[in-house]
C-alpha cells in the first residue's frame, strides 16, 4: 500500500517503433523529473527498441 505523500508514481512506456506496445512501470518524481527513457524489447517486432515515457 503507498502513502499519498509518496514520491514514486506509475508511468506508461510507449515503443518509439510505432507499434503501439507500452510497459507500465514506477519511478521516483524527486530522482527523475525528466521524461524516462528505456531499452527494452518490443514483442510486435521482437527487437529491443527505445521507450520513452508517456504522458
Amino acid at each position: 500500500m503507498t502513502k499519498k505523500t509518496d514520491a514514486r508514481t506509475t508511468v506508461a512506456l510507449r515503443s518509439t517503433a510505432g507499434t503501439g506496445f507500452t510497459y507500465m512501470t514506477t519511478k521516483n518524481r524527486r530522482n527523475t523529473p525528466d521524461r524516462l527513457v528505456m531499452r527494452k524489447f518490443d514483442p510486435l517486432l521482437r527487437a529491443v527498441v527505445e521507450f520513452r515515457e508517456d504522458r
